[in-house]
């Protein structure tokens, strides 16, 4: 359980990092460029054998990496701008609801145990999550364009977690867990400074100081995030299915509650009633192990 707490504390700096992006005016690309160079390099250092690159690129896992490594900065990019267009909330809720992807993967590929309790669970961790999401709308109306964000960071998160634990389960070694974690995250890197090239060419990019210290505060969590993640779903005693459970609705929890103390976002009445769900939902599943 101390790898699902750190994976939960890890990802909800995510989440408050990004909130403060918009208060301090960084450029979300450059942070994120420079966050992913920072969480590569962290998994290298963590990794207890000498870097081989012509021997990791023979790996089982390598080319799963190269695909979740685009799909993370992709996310990553989706996930500021939700953050700080529509709140903390609410960028937690579309990364969290996307649980429901794992789960079934879980369920259907693995048989994944479906007890009474634990399917319960599972149901009121979903409503929680959409009750916790419910939000004043302030005369914006829910068309296409509000939504696409949050539905791409949803789909997005869902595929990433179910990604980790196909390659983890078949093909990723314990001992290589921080090398394909750098993996991941320098193939983000890679297509972010392309990104960041080209629009320096172009003469549309400005490369600022305070955003490379923001990529840097950044990288160490998000490093962090998928390292305990991936521990986690090593567990014996948890299947998948009640590691995405547990850790997604407790990081809407935490995240909402940072929302609250720290950015003074404010819950109407379904809020509340989805977080105490979310709180149930968590002992539910819980005590199903």
């Amino acid at each position: 359980m101390i790898y699902l707490a750190l994976s939960v504390l890890a990802s909800t700096l995510i989440f408050i990092i990004f909130k403060l992006f918009s208060k301090y005016n960084i450029d979300t690309l450059q942070a994120i460029v420079v966050n992913y160079v920072v969480a590569s390099i962290s998994g290298v250092i963590a990794y207890s054998e000498p870097i081989n690159v012509i021997s990791i690129s023979k790996e089982n896992w390598f080319y799963g990496a190269i695909v979740l490594g685009i799909v993370f900065i992709s996310v990553f990019n989706l996930m500021a701008i939700t953050t700080q267009r529509n709140g903390l909330s609410v960028a937690a809720v579309a990364t969290k609801m996307s649980l429901v992807i794992p789960i079934i993967f879980g369920i259907v590929v693995y048989h994944e145990s479906t007890g009474i309790i634990k399917i319960t669970g599972i149901i009121i961790a979903l409503i929680a999550v959409y009750l916790t999401s419910a939000k004043p709308t302030n005369g914006i109306p829910l068309t296409k364009k509000n939504l696409i964000f949050p539905i791409l960071v949803f789909v997005g998160s869902g595929i990433i977690d179910t990604s980790i634990k196909f390659l983890e389960t078949h093909y990723v070694a314990k001992n290589d867990i921080p090398v394909f974690s750098a993996t991941i995250f320098g193939f983000a890197a890679i297509v972010g400074i392309i990104t960041v090239i080209s629009k320096t060419i172009t003469g549309t990019f400005k490369i600022a100081f305070k955003n490379i210290i923001a990529g840097i505060v950044l990288g160490v969590p998000n490093y962090f995030s998928i390292y305990f993640l991936i521990q986690a779903l090593r567990h014996d005693s948890m299947d998948s299915s009640t590691v995405f459970t547990i850790n997604n609705v407790s990081i809407l929890l935490v995240s909402t509650l940072a929302g609250i103390l720290f950015f003074r976002e404010k819950l109407i009445f379904k809020n509340w009633i989805g977080i105490i769900l979310a709180i149930i939902s968590i002992i539910l599943v819980t005590f199903s192990i």
